[in-house]
């Protein structure tokens, strides 16, 4: 394309309220993101109602401040992008409700975005040299996946949780051994404080798919665990529990991305999702993918959780592709990878 392409962007899918305007779909001209995390740690967790308000309050700031920060006026913009699921529906639908009014007002496009696959395309806002075919892990709080991007708007799974996502996992884990929400940044942390090896904590396999992922025996082994040194009054060791249960998350994951990557004929490998900022899973999946000859590609973890500037990279290459949506525009909570409305 000769003209530069501004697509104005919003997220508010769960606890993150976020705007960004996105250049040509690789440059971030800003990225804007209130983060609710602080409000929700009270309740040891996103409080849907709490969030949906929240996200009321801060929107119009958001976007107001992503606009100045890129030096930019909605009139400058050519689309609008928002995500439209899956997600919290009350959340969902402050996001889609300010991105039609904006889209009505101004007489600009509305592309509705995945939320999910623009994780995965958060991949291409650092890694200019990324296109697809390659292979994705995918793991946030409410999804962990293996999928197959063919094209940048063509995704086929090949593997998915049977049970919690690994996010989850770490969510009840955390707060199983009193660390509180949020729990995947917290274990990170203390398991740097422990031996990743003091406790055989179970990986699970799934008949049926090798791809496939099972978290909830791991986590009941974990508290199953915790009983019992309770029960026999066995002083727990918190950074050991946390560093054996996220080497067996770890290593479950890298096994299962890497043995897709060559099942598939592949040489690239990408991470996406909040997980996807865990030091120890992208030193570990580093390591694996050197050993194996295969690319390695991750975002910043600012880029891993939710943020707008993904949705502004995968509503570009929608808007290209002549992807428009009418002001019937809904919130679709559930809504499937590769799934078009």
């Amino acid at each position: 394309m000769d003209k530069d392409t501004y697509i104005l962007a919003i997220e508010s899918s769960c606890d993150e309220t976020a705007a960004a305007v996105m250049k040509n779909g690789r440059e971030v001209c800003s990225n804007i993101i209130f983060s609710q995390i602080e409000l929700h740690k009270l309740y040891g967790g996103v409080v849907p109602e709490i969030a949906s308000r929240k996200h009321i309050e801060k929107v119009n700031q958001v976007i107001r401040e992503a606009l100045d920060s890129a030096d930019c006026t909605l009139n400058d913009m050519d689309a609008i992008a928002v995500t439209y699921g899956p997600g919290l529906v009350g959340a969902l639908l402050v996001g889609v409700a300010e991105a039609k009014a904006l889209a009505y007002a101004s007489g600009k496009p509305l592309v509705g975005v995945h939320h999910i696959e623009g994780h995965i395309a958060a991949n291409y806002i650092e890694n200019k040299d990324l296109e697809p075919p390659f292979m994705c892990l995918v793991v946030s709080g409410g999804h962990t996946h293996l999928v197959k991007v063919m094209d940048y708007d063509s995704f086929e799974i090949i593997g998915r949780t049977r049970d919690d996502a690994a996010g989850e996992a770490f969510d009840k884990v955390a707060r199983a051994i009193g660390l509180g929400y949020p729990g995947g940044p917290k274990i990170d942390a203390l398991a740097k404080e422990g031996n990743r090896d003091a406790i055989a904590f179970p990986r699970a396999k799934v008949d049926g798919n090798e791809f496939d992922f099972s978290f909830s025996g791991l986590k009941s082994a974990v508290l199953n665990y915790l009983n019992q040194c309770e029960m026999k009054g066995v002083e727990i060791n918190r950074a050991d529990v946390a560093a054996s249960f996220q080497y067996a998350v770890i290593d479950v994951l890298t096994t299962h991305a890497i043995h897709a990557v060559k099942a598939s004929g592949l040489n690239k490998l990408a991470i996406a999702g909040g997980v996807a900022s865990n030091s120890s899973l992208r030193a570990n999946i580093s390591e694996a993918c050197k050993r194996e000859g295969i690319s390695f590609y991750h975002p910043s973890p600012i880029y891993c959780t939710d943020n707008a500037a993904m949705i502004g990279v995968a509503g570009y290459y929608s808007y290209i592709k002549g992807v428009r949506h009418g002001l019937d525009l809904n919130a679709v909570p559930n809504l499937k990878i590769g799934e078009r409305l």
